[in-house]
């Protein structure tokens, strides 16, 4: 199963329940966390684990050789994100800008545009027990994250079958990463908190979600603190509120220590099982009869 934790923005929860959700089910299951925030991955700080492979990741970006190009004209007109640019007798390329979709290297006539491999950042792999996490991270200037978000994915299918759990701990937004984050997984769960803001961004998760056709539960964290606007909300539009992570100052103190809650406050493991419990019979209901 396929699990993402996302939300409508940043600082509701997700590393948090990403890293106590993967370490409380690896007690008894294989599973695989797989970091996804890959402009700032912050799970590995919570987890004791060793390193067991690293690789760079890399996208291609076209490069110019002057020598047989004929200025035709041909790649500005097919690059829809302005990448390539012709300018009097140059060709410019903007790597940030480009999408690697080959289209003007693919339909240039001299092959003045052949793809080049360009670092974009970097995957790293670590284990514990029953516990597998991956982690990529991003060139500092880099501009797109989708492209090895992407990698990073396919890693994860390519490296582990369909019996290991793989939960995702997923950007903040409801931007493309995102989006490149949670289309293919079976269930998404959206954390957010009982503020305002709180209940604007998962309002903008929820319609995302929609969007994208993904069956999807809710998560409160911080529960006890601002309003119960989130849980009427949900009520009314009869979406499943999994579970309330309560507000306590001995999460917060454990949290800043880079430390796992669920095997030190007993009400957390108590949410977790809730979530485990609910991920199961959504597992088992979801799949086909035959």
């Amino acid at each position: 199963m396929k699990v993402a934790i996302a939300s409508g923005k940043g600082g509701t929860g997700k590393t948090t329940l990403s890293t106590n959700l993967a370490s409380f089910l690896s007690e008894n299951n294989k599973v695989v966390l797989t970091d996804l925030d890959v402009e700032e991955p912050n799970s590995g700080l919570f987890l004791k684990s060793e390193l067991i492979h690293s690789e760079d990741k890399f996208k291609m970006i076209p490069e110019w050789n002057k020598t047989d190009c004929t200025l035709c004209g041909n790649c500005q007109k097919v690059c829809n994100y302005h990448a390539v640019i012709q300018l009097g007798d140059m060709i410019m390329v903007f790597p940030e800008l480009c999408h690697s979709c080959f289209a003007c290297s693919e339909l240039c006539p001299t092959n003045s545009l052949p793809m080049i491999p360009q670092k974009m950042g970097e995957l790293k792999h670590f284990k514990s027990k029953n516990l597998d996490f991956v982690e990529s991270r991003i060139k500092i200037g880099e501009e797109q994250a989708v492209p090895l978000i992407k990698q990073t994915l396919d890693y994860i299918d390519e490296n582990f079958d369909d019996k290991v759990i793989k939960i995702y701990d997923a950007p903040p937004g409801t931007s493309c990463p995102v989006i490149e984050a949670t289309k293919d997984a079976d269930f998404v769960i959206l954390i957010t908190e009982p503020t305002p803001f709180g209940l604007n961004d998962v309002i903008l998760a929820i319609d995302t979600m929609k969007e994208l056709k993904k069956e999807f539960g809710v998560v409160i964290n911080r529960c006890g603190i601002g309003n119960d606007d989130i849980i009427k909300y949900c009520d009314k539009h009869n979406i499943t509120i999994i579970a309330k992570i309560p507000n306590q100052r001995a999460i917060a103190e454990l949290y800043s220590n880079g430390e796992l809650l669920w095997d030190k406050i007993p009400e957390v493991k108590v949410e977790l099982e809730k979530i485990a419990k609910y991920l199961t019979a959504f597992n088992i209901n979801a799949k086909p009869t035959l």
